[in-house]
């Protein structure tokens, strides 16, 4: 139990890693919608390029989850995602992580993606299934599928190697199970009683249990979609 519901970010950081170190060496690559460049780190062995709207401050409007700060002084491009400033096939790969969710128009981002790409090089992209509001004002998109991915990359001209789902129905309920005193402290003056904390906590023991025998309830829902593709 001590470990359900808190594995969304560690499978995509461990994820995201993993498929950097397939990219060979000496490979340029786009970190587009970088952020704070987190995965900067992971690309050493690459020649690393990062870009970013630069408007997110930490604190957006103040209404949902923010960050509190956020630093991007570093970024080596400052532009819209849809308008990278760089010629076409620009790059040998570009990574893209739990950023759809912030783009008025997803779809333009990877045409955006297939014109930077150079043939056969790789495209790698997180994105939620599910999210709460994040960044506001910059959510526009509550999550995408992995029939999204299927439908609309192979329309700009990638082939999927990979489509991993991460997490499973018991594994996103148990991640909003911890997350109830958090959104209770902010919107409510309601505090968990001895015999409420207790029932979470039986909760969590339930969704631990079901999550461990899980057979396919990820096609109903999950944390998000990892994907590695390759442009034709």
């Amino acid at each position: 139990m001590a470990l359900v519901g808190l594995q969304n970010e560690t499978n995509r950081k461990t994820w995201i890693e993993t498929k950097l170190q397939e990219i060979p060496d000496g490979c340029l690559i786009l970190d587009a919608g970088a952020g704070e460049r987190k995965f900067k780190p992971y690309c050493t062995h690459l020649r690393y390029v990062s870009q970013d709207f630069g408007q997110y401050n930490g604190s957006g409007d103040n209404k949902g989850l923010q960050t509190g700060s956020w630093n991007q002084d570093n970024l080596d491009i400052v532009s819209d995602i849809i308008s990278i400033p760089r010629p076409d096939a620009s790059f040998d790969a570009i990574m893209c992580t739990e950023v759809f969710e912030h783009l008025p128009d997803p779809l333009l981002a990877l045409k955006e993606f297939s014109r930077l790409i150079k043939p056969q090089g790789v495209l790698l992209l997180t994105a939620p299934f599910c999210s709460l509001t994040h960044f506001a004002p910059f959510h526009f998109v509550s999550g995408f599928n992995s029939y999204w991915y299927e439908k609309h990359l192979p329309a700009y001209g990638f082939h999927i190697i990979e489509l991993e789902k991460n997490g499973n129905y018991f594994e996103f309920l148990a991640q909003e199970v911890r997350r109830i005193d958090g959104v209770a402290n902010k919107y409510t003056n309601c505090k968990a009683n001895l015999l409420e904390r207790w029932i979470e906590k039986q909760l969590l023991k339930r969704l631990d249990r079901l999550s461990r025998q899980d057979t396919g309830s990820n096609e109903m829902l999950y944390f998000g979609c990892h994907v590695f593709a390759r442009k034709e």
